[in-house]
């Protein structure tokens, strides 16, 4: 079974695709804007030495968002790419 998790819980490296937003309906609206829709591959890759705010890879563009909104979307974990 696939694992679902809140965009904020990929640690450094870690994607999954976008299954769900969940946000208020203006900040629903912005993330989709960013391009965070249905299908959507999204990658961690940096986390400020606090934690708040991190980096994701969206559609080739570096997007950094709160916790709170990355909190807001939904993902399935993707396998692991080969090296």
């Amino acid at each position: 079974m696939d694992e679902s998790l809140s965009m904020a819980a990929l640690n450094v490296g870690e994607s999954g695709y976008v299954t769900q937003l969940t946000a208020q309906p203006a900040m629903e609206r912005r993330l989709r804007d960013l391009g965070l829709v249905r299908g959507t591959r999204v990658t961690c890759l940096f986390k400020s030495p606090a934690g708040d705010p991190c980096a994701y890879l969206i559609r080739g563009a570096l997007i950094a968002l709160r916790r709170a909104d990355a909190s807001g979307v939904r993902l399935e974990r993707a396998a692991p790419m080969a090296l």
